[in-house]
């Protein structure tokens, strides 16, 4: 999701994580299921507390960035941060109700009930690009399912980590909900700590690392990672509509989301038309092109040469390069608009990593048939989006390929939708975190089997040629 930076050096304070986590096991074991009172009390001191110092938050996360605008972190950092503690507020006390299951005929008379129970101390990795809903988002449903934990920094939001972590600490102590910075050496002994439970929110090579670590300590893991999600435009849509429906996915803070369209496969006599109207409409919303301040920078030096190499392989290779805007590249503000690009292979980088940027590869198809082909041959996305009308189609997308979510006739939006499962499959990663599933993740779903006064398992008891049980069984079996 956001790439090798997890693991750049930097000039971060570190914590003795040790002691934090051992701090945290006894705050735990202290109060091992925490009633729907003090759970609500702590997602309201979170929502106070976000009010208060979102515009702090906002300010941070430009600095860190260099530019990003306003509007990028209210849309995609803070809103959705405010409406999960309101959701899971709603939610918390029908989760919290033991759930009754059917006994069966072998079992029956008995009662049986499933129970949540809070696993104990959660440790949350969170990435550079949103860092603030990457970090309350699990840290909500983490505290609505009644744990402690722990949010190992991306060490390339220093500024953001210094705000979150003073906002945190009005409300919370350590032994509850503690921030760690620190550079690849603090990540690294971070995922080898024995929690109960890990999410981890980065790129695939990165999750593999700490899925290895995690296991050490048979510590089960949520990844949610990223990969190429492709975005089909259909024959029978139009393709200025569809533009409208994919170019904000794909600008919102420069293209810089793990469920960002990462390439187009559209009918190979639309190509140009594509082009002109992507162009076109960027145009009409980014009017002052990369001097708007509605554009986000790429957020380093590092990952704005990478999307420049990027560029230039394709190129090198027998790309053709479309630039939208007149200057499309500020070597000084590492800030960049979009590069579209066609005559595209497989041995161009840009068709092999997650671009994570604005940079959009067009691939041409002539017919669905070999769209699906060209998605089912590759990785397993995170999402996928199809622009079709046409319900065959729709149909026929989403049962022959496999992504983590998809939108029909949008994009990106799907992981705005707060009562859904949000996840990968495969490389694009496990297990979700969004609406129940993600208090679900968080929590041990314990099962209850609670008998009356009368021990009916004795007719289970040798001996066995008892009438009785010959046909007792003999009525189980049928």
């Amino acid at each position: 999701m956001s790439h090798n930076l997890d693991l750049e050096p930097n000039t971060s304070s570190t914590n003795d994580m040790d002691q934090i986590f051992n701090r945290q096991q006894d705050h735990y074991r202290n109060n091992v299921n925490p009633t729907l009172e003090q759970r609500r009390n702590d997602l309201s001191v979170l929502k106070k507390l976000l009010m208060r110092y979102q515009e702090q938050l906002i300010e941070a996360v430009s600095e860190d960035y260099g530019h990003r605008a306003k509007h990028d972190s209210l849309i995609a950092d803070i809103t959705p941060s405010l409406h999960q503690i309101n959701y899971s507020d709603k939610n918390l006390k029908k989760w919290l109700k033991p759930s009754r299951r059917k006994a069966g005929l072998m079992l029956t008379p008995a009662k049986i009930t499933v129970h949540y129970q809070p696993v104990g101390v959660v440790g949350i990795i969170v990435p550079w690009n949103f860092p603030v809903m990457l970090s309350l988002g699990p840290l909500i449903t983490a505290l609505a399912a009644g744990n402690t934990a722990m949010l190992k920094m991306s060490e390339f939001t220093p500024a953001t980590n210094r705000v979150l972590k003073a906002m945190l600490a009005e409300g919370f102590s350590e032994e509850q909900v503690a921030i760690i910075e620190g550079e690849a050496d603090v990540s690294a002994k971070f995922s080898q700590l024995p929690f109960d439970h890990i999410l981890f929110t980065g790129s695939t090579s990165v999750g593999k690392h700490v899925m290895k670590a995690a296991a050490a300590n048979l510590t089960p893991v949520t990844l949610e990672l990223g990969g190429k999600s492709p975005t089909i435009i259909a024959p029978d849509f139009d393709v200025a509509d569809a533009v409208e429906r994919i170019l904000f996915a794909k600008s919102l803070n420069a293209g810089q989301i793990c469920v960002a369209p990462d390439y187009i496969l559209l009918p190979r006599e639309k190509v140009d038309a594509f082009i002109t109207a992507y162009k076109r409409y960027f145009k009409k919303l980014y009017k002052a092109g990369i001097e708007s301040k509605d554009l986000t920078s790429v957020v380093n030096m590092r990952q704005y040469n990478r999307l420049k190499g990027v560029v230039e392989d394709a190129k090198s290779k027998g790309a053709v390069i479309h630039t939208v805007t007149e200057q499309a590249q500020d070597d000084v503000n590492h800030r960049m608009t979009p590069h579209l690009l066609t005559k595209v292979n497989d041995d161009m980088l840009a068709m092999q990593e997650e671009l994570f940027g604005p940079v959009l590869p067009i691939v041409p198809y002539d017919s669905i048939e070999e769209a699906i082909s060209y998605i089912t041959t590759r990785e397993r996305p995170l999402a996928l989006y199809l622009m079709s009308h046409d319900k065959k189609t729709q149909d026929r997308f989403l049962s022959d390929t496999h992504s983590g979510g998809v939108c029909i006739n949008d994009s990106l939006v799907h992981v705005a939708a707060e009562d859904a499962p949000f996840g990968g499959i495969g490389p694009s990663g496990m297990g979700h975190y969004h609406g129940i599933e993600g208090f679900k993740t968080f929590s041990h779903a314990k099962t209850v089997l609670t008998r009356g006064k009368i021990n009916f398992t004795k007719l289970m008891h040798p001996p066995y040629n008892n009438p009785i049980k010959k046909m007792m069984f003999k009525v189980l079996n049928r």
